[in-house]
This record gives C-alpha cells, structure tokens and sequence, in this order.
C-alpha cells in the first residue's frame, strides 16, 4: 500500500480528542505498525506532522494544517520473569486503562492506583502520568522512541527519561521522538500496596475491605475519579487541566496567614504543594458554566465542553481562570494539557 494512498482529507478530529472539540485535519493517516510509521516520516511532499495518541492531553483551538498521524501500534507481550517482578513491554497505541485492566487480570501489580486515567500507554510517559500517589516513573523499565530525524529506534531507560512532576525529557524535547512502545516493571507476588491517599483508604473502608487487593485498589480508584470526574464520552474534558503548583515555603506561610484551612502537601524543606483545584474553587469557578465552556460542579480542576465549545472559549476560560488565581494568591497555575 503506498502510504499516499492512506492519506485522508478534512477529517474531523472531534472522535479523536477527549475534549470533543470539532476542528477539521487536512490530512490525515492512521499508523499501526513501526515500518508504517517511518514511511510517513518519509514523505516529502508533508514536512511537518502532527502526532496525534488517545487525544487525552490536548487542547485543539485551530484547525491542523501539518500531516495528522495517529499511533495505534497494538500489542501487549510479557517479556521477562524474575523473582516477584515481571517485565511488559506494550505498544504505544494500547488504551491506558485497558492495559492496567489486563495487568490485574494477569495479577501484575503496580499501576492498580492509575487506573481509568485517560489516554494511550505511549503518550503516558511525556507527561509522567500520575494518581493517588502513584507516577507513571514508579513502574517505568524503559520504552523505544523513533527518532523523528534519523528514523532509529533508540531505548530509553529510566535514567535518561528525566522524569519530573508531570514532565519528561520528551515533552521538554516535543517531536524529537516519538514513543512506540513502554516496558513496565511491575511485580507479580508481594504486591506493594499503595493506600496512603486519604480517599483510597476512605473508600476501602466504605466497601468494607480489610485485606485489599491490587484490584481492590483500583475497584476504588474507579469510584473516586467516577465521583470526581466526568466521563469523557458523556462529557468533554482532558482530566486534570491545571498542574498543581509547587511555592516557597515563606509565600506558603504569607498564604496560610490569611488561608488558615489551606490544604497543602510538603515536597521539600522549601517546597510546598497547594492543590490547584483548591484555589480555582476559592475564586468562584467551581461549576461555573459559560456558554459551552464550563468548571465541573465536583472538581474545579477539570475544565468541561457541555456540547458545541471551541477550543478557543476552553481556552479563554482557562486564561480568565489562571488570572483569576494570579490576582487572588499571586500564583501562577501552569496548564497539564498541551494547547495547539
């Protein structure tokens, strides 16, 4: 099949995003094997592409000019056993929530407490993912990145991945690779149980769990995120679209003098974590509705499209809503999701 040929035409990109924003791609392809995926690469006549994975993480305000290139690599395949730990490598395509399904039903153990996150394994490395006290670095071996200049397959290992708070050396490096598939190191006997988020434990208790289970854990991670957190197929939204921010210790103690029931969590001796959804609730947005646009009415963090939104008014809401912030506790909330 020449890959010309697969090319197709204003295709709108509405069922490829969980935003559900309807903007049209002039050209598109779908990529389900690494041999297709370097012939795209080679294709003269479209210089800049547009990768595209589960279309969790992004917020479309235009139409895409570029080659728009869907990864749907498939394949999950256990690679090794040792000791309690065993080795899965996955394809960058697989749905992420399928694949902690699967992982639990071949009692694997350690991605129990990110279940139902939205999104495809592939992406789940750029932004290193995470939840309930659990990141995606956690269970990461190693994953295979095409290099979008050379076309060479190069392993990276946990070490090279520099991984941050929601961040990674691919998404500080965007489009110098692209991710084909992900090795997890997750264990198989002794599982180590991950219950110190409060509402895990809460949840636990209320399902009345004494001896929990790897699939206990995720059972209550899915009612918690089912609780908070719209169903990205009823209603549009990307998860969390705000970082939470990490300030000085002596603003946080400036904060807390007028903030006395601020919730925060220390990351260091200096630094402290405030949850973002917190303060967009302390500035009014808390199930706020404009037009399309709109803050869900269980969790301020989460910015919704009601029906017919454009990513351009998504976005406006998100920029009133960051000033808002700025001008009521003098921080700055960066955005999780990534704006085209």
């Amino acid at each position: 099949m020449h890959k010309q040929d697969a090319i197709l035409h204003n295709i709108s990109l509405k069922p490829y995003n969980t935003f559900g924003i309807d903007v049209k791609a002039k050209n598109f392809i779908a990529v389900s094997s690494l041999k297709e995926l370097k012939e795209v690469f080679l294709l003269k006549e479209y210089p800049t592409k547009f990768i595209l994975g589960g279309g969790s993480n992004m917020l479309l305000t235009k139409d895409v000019d570029d080659l728009v290139v869907n990864i749907n690599l498939k394949g999950k395949e256990i690679i090794s056993e040792s000791g309690n730990t065993t080795l899965v490598k996955v394809k960058a395509g697989e749905n992420w929530h399928e694949f902690v399904l699967w992982a639990l039903s071949q009692n694997l153990g350690g991605v129990e407490n990110l279940s139902l996150i939205p999104g495809n394994v592939g992406t789940a490395p750029i932004q290193n993912i995470g939840a309930y006290g659990v990141e995606l670095k956690d269970v990461f071996y190693s994953c295979e990145a095409l290099n979008t200049k050379t076309l060479e397959v190069k392993p990276f290992f946990k070490e090279e991945c520099n991984f941050g708070y929601r961040d990674s050396y691919f998404k500080r490096n965007k489009g110098e690779y692209i991710i084909t598939s992900v090795t997890f190191k997750l264990t198989n006997t002794d599982h180590k149980l991950n219950i110190s988020y409060g509402a895990i434990e809460a949840e636990l208790k209320n399902k009345k769990v004494t001896h929990p289970t790897i699939t206990d854990i995720s059972n209550a991670v899915i009612s918690i995120r089912k609780s908070k957190l719209p169903d990205p197929k009823e209603l549009g939204n990307s998860g969390s679209f705000f970082k939470n921010p990490i300030i000085n210790k002596s603003q946080f103690e400036n904060l807390l003098a007028t903030n006395p029931m601020m919730p925060h969590y220390v990351v260091s001796a200096n630094e402290i974590k405030i949850p973002a959804g917190w303060l967009i609730e302390q500035c009014g947005f808390k199930g706020k509705r404009f037009g399309d646009a709109g803050v869900h009415k269980n969790q301020a963090l989460v910015i919704v499209n009601y029906g017919n939104a454009s990513g351009k008014e998504l976005w406006e809401l998100a920029l009133s809503i960051q000033q808002s912030v700025k001008e009521k506790f003098n921080i700055n909330i960066e955005p999780e999701v990534n704006i085209y």
